[in-house]
C-alpha cells in the first residue's frame, strides 16, 4: 500500500481508504458481522483511515464500526466523522454549534475512542454558508482545542463552495464525492489552490454511487438520464474487452499524486481485498482512451445538491 502525506497535517494516509457507509446497509442490507471482518480484513492489508458519519444508516454505521474497532490499537487507524446531517432533507440538518457538541459526544460513545483524527461539516450545501464559517467550524474547533479531535475538515458535493469557505476560514482537509472519476473531475480544477493552503483531500465515490460499474446505478441515483446512458455505453465497451469497467474507474481516482486518498465503501471482505489488489496493477492506457473517448459528451455534468444558492 502506498502512503501520501496528507497536506499540512503531516499524517500519512493510504492512498485508499475505508468508507463507512457501507456498514450502516446504505446500498443493501448487511450481516454485522460481515462488515466487521471487512474492517478488519482493511486494517490488517494496509488501509489505514475510517471515514464515517452519524448519517450513515442513522448511526448503525458508527455504531457496527464502534464494535469493529474494540480491541483494535488506536495508532493502527485514523477515523474520520462528520456533524450535522441526520437524514436526507433539509430539515434533517443541524449546523448549530449546540448540536455540533452532542452530536461529536454521541458519536465518540457509539464509535468507542476518545477522539477522532478528522471532525468534518456533513454536505454544507444544505446549510447556510455564513452560519458555517462563523458557527459550525468554531464548534469544531472547540471540540479540537478540548481534544475531541485532531483536525477539522469540510464536506460537499458544489466543488466551488470549499474555495468560498476556506477564503473565510481555515480548514484542515476537504472531502469531495463524485468529481474526481472518469465520468468528473470538476476537483482537479481546484487541486492548485488546495495545495497552496496545504489543505487534506479525500475524494470519495469513485465509482459516482455505482454509475461507473457494469451493473450500473440505482433507481435513485441523482444524475441526468443522458449521464447514466453514456456511462451504461462505457461500461457495455469494456465488457466488450472482457475488461472491468469499475476497476478502471477506481484505478484512474487512486491515480492523481495530488489528491492524498480515495474513499471506497463496501461491507465485503473479499472487495476490500480485489480493491486493494486492483489499485497496484497497472492501469489499462488504450482502454482509459476509448472510454474516457465515450464519456467526453458528458464530462463534467453534474447534478444539483443542497440549497439552491450553493450550486
Amino acid at each position: 500500500m502506498e502512503y501520501r502525506i496528507l497536506g499540512k497535517t503531516g499524517i500519512k494516509v493510504s492512498k485508499l481508504a475505508f468508507g463507512g457507509s457501507s456498514l450502516g446497509s446504505v446500498f443493501r442490507s448487511v450481516a454485522e458481522e460481515d462488515g466487521i471482518r471487512t474492517v478488519h480484513t482493511a486494517l490488517d492489508h494496509g488501509i489505514n483511515l475510517i471515514d464515517t458519519a452519524p448519517y450513515y444508516g442513522a448511526t448503525k454505521a458508527e455504531a457496527v464500526l464502534g464494535k469493529a474497532l474494540k480491541g483494535v490499537a488506536r495508532e493502527r487507524y485514523l477515523l474520520a466523522t462528520k456533524v450535522a446531517r441526520f437524514g436526507a432533507e433539509i430539515g434533517d440538518f443541524d449546523f448549530s454549534a449546540a448540536r455540533v457538541a452532542s452530536s461529536i459526544e454521541e458519536s465518540l460513545e457509539r464509535l468507542g475512542v476518545d477522539h477522532f483524527d478528522f471532525i468534518q461539516v456533513h454536505d454544507m450545501e444544505f446549510g447556510n454558508i455564513d452560519q458555517i464559517v462563523s458557527e459550525t467550524i468554531p464548534a469544531l474547533r472547540q471540540a479540537q482545542k478540548a481534544g475531541k479531535a485532531r483536525f477539522v475538515g469540510i464536506t460537499c458535493l458544489p466543488v466551488r463552495l470549499f474555495k468560498q469557505v476556506m477564503d473565510q476560514v481555515d480548514i484542515d482537509q476537504i472531502q469531495s464525492y463524485c468529481h474526481y472519476g472518469l465520468n468528473d473531475t470538476v476537483l482537479a480544477d481546484i487541486l492548485p489552490y488546495l495545495k497552496e493552503k496545504q489543505v487534506g483531500i479525500f475524494n470519495s465515490a469513485p465509482l459516482a454511487m455505482r454509475l461507473l460499474t457494469q451493473e450500473g446505478p440505482p433507481a435513485w441515483h441523482p444524475a441526468p438520464l443522458e449521464v447514466q446512458a453514456k456511462c451504461a455505453e462505457a461500461a457495455a465497451y469494456c465488457a466488450s474487452q472482457g475488461a472491468d469497467f469499475a476497476k478502471l474507474a477506481l484505478q484512474f481516482s487512486v491515480a492523481h499524486p495530488d489528491i492524498h486518498t480515495t474513499i471506497v465503501g463496501t461491507a465485503n471482505p473479499e472487495r476490500i481485498l480485489e480493491n486493494i489488489r486492483q489499485i497496484e496493477e497497472p492501469m489499462d492506457a488504450s482502454l482509459l482512451a476509448r472510454v474516457q473517448e465515450i464519456l467526453k459528451p458528458i464530462h463534467n455534468v453534474t447534478w444539483s445538491s443542497g440549497r439552491p444558492e450553493n450550486n
